[in-house]
């Protein structure tokens, strides 16, 4: 259990699954539908399917986008042309979720052959699926439903996050009276009359189940608090937490100080799988700017053209899908710090602290709760004490005279 009482996502679904099963008096035909078969959703979609099957429950994994299936009980139903096509066809009409036609009646094929007692469903965005094709299905079946959110995409008319921008649009019965501020942002598009609609046919589609057949699933309160104030509120709705596999996720010694040049400096650590303002990669390079050279900022994740334009005084490392890497890199840093305010949970939080190192997250985040039972330091909603954190953390004095000391 955690500290806070809820049980891991893995761990209560698979005791879940098994319940039913043994209710059925025979395996549980068990579905998940995720974009890609990697990264985070990926990976914690992977995690639960493998341990599902271990556990003697017919499980499949399917996906839209990513690498070819390599047992029978994986299933990718999209392909690069489809995802591309969907890709324009969203940046010019602004309908995310709504093209992929083709692909989601492959899939709806495959469903239709297992017959699955439990859909599990995870990021339905990722220009693959098509809701209302899939929601249609689902509503005329007997399956129950599970659907995790790792964002706010399902009950807003476009974006992934808002908190940045201070939109509430989603909020009001009549949205998208205004126009929307985040038209550049994930999933781009060029329309500016699409998200009054998407809205509208998100709320429709996304209502057609009954409550006793869907139940929601966040990895926080935070997002929980969120969706009970959205168009999804008369579903259930279950915090679980995502879990760190820790048998990677641990205290792992190396030569990474040695490796990137940070030898005894005071190590400020960020990771990020894509960066931007919104994960706080501004608000890193001016901490690095306040520091003296006491202190290496190390940022990892980046791109190859981010890396070229980082200022000196930051150590910039490329991505990777590396698990060991990325636990090397937490255990070397004396401080993980996690600025942005759109986590919905925190996996890189959760990640350092289980590698024993100490995280500082912004007040008000879902990071709070992924630091649960870590050394954790929690910075002010707006940041303002930044350097002063992360001096305070090397046991330093935060003030500017510390420098020439």
């Amino acid at each position: 259990m955690t500290a806070s009482g809820e049980t891991p996502t893995t761990d209560a679904l698979v005791d879940e699954a098994l319940a039913l099963g043994e209710g059925l008096g025979r395996p549980l035909r068990y579905v998940h539908v995720n974009s890609v078969p990697n990264g985070s959703t990926g990976g914690i979609m992977l995690r639960l399917h493998r341990e599902l099957l271990e556990r003697g429950v017919e499980s499949f994994a399917c996906w839209g986008r990513g690498r070819a299936a390599e047992s029978e009980h994986e299933f990718n139903f999209g392909s690069k042309p489809e995802l591309c096509l969907d890709v324009l066809q969203t940046r010019l009409d602004g309908r995310a979720g709504f093209r992929s036609r083709a692909a989601t009646r492959r899939l709806l094929k495959k469903l239709g052959e297992i017959d699955p007692d439990v859909v599990h469903l995870h990021n339905l965005h990722g220009y693959y699926v098509n809701v209302e094709i899939l929601f249609g299905w689902l509503a005329n079946h007997h399956c129950q439903v599970r659907w995790t959110l790792h964002d706010c995409w399902a009950f807003t008319g476009h974006c992934a996050y808002f908190t940045y921008a201070k939109c509430a649009q989603w909020r009001f019965r009549c949205a998208y009276e205004e126009p929307c501020p985040q038209l550049d942002t994930y999933p781009r598009t060029l329309s500016k009359r699409s998200c009054a609609r998407s809205f509208e046919d998100k709320r429709r589609v996304f209502n057609l189940l009954p409550p006793d057949r869907m139940t929601l699933i966040t990895p926080s309160h935070w997002l929980e608090g969120l969706v009970k104030q959205s168009f999804l509120s008369k579903y259930p709705v279950e915090v679980r937490r995502n879990t760190v596999d820790a048998s990677v996720f641990r205290p792992t010694p190396s030569d990474f100080r040695e490796r990137h040049g940070i030898g005894d400096r005071f190590m400020v650590l960020g990771v990020a799988s894509t960066w931007g303002e919104r994960k706080g990669l501004g608000d890193f390079v001016r901490l690095a700017n306040e520091l003296d050279d006491r202190y290496a900022v190390v940022l990892v994740g980046l791109s190859k053209k981010q890396i070229r334009q980082l200022p000196k005084q930051v150590v910039g490392i490329g991505r990777t899908e590396s698990c060991e890497e990325l636990a090397s890199a937490y255990t070397a840093a004396d401080l993980h710090v996690q600025p942005s305010a759109e986590e919905t949970y925190g996996m890189t939080v959760a990640e350092a602290v289980a590698c024993g190192t100490p995280v500082a997250v912004r007040a008000g985040s879902a990071c709070v709760e992924a630091a649960e039972g870590g050394d954790v330091r929690v910075m002010a909603a707006d940041l303002s004490d930044l350097e002063a954190t992360v001096i305070r953390a090397r046991g330093g004095v935060p003030h500017r005279d510390d420098r020439s000391n």
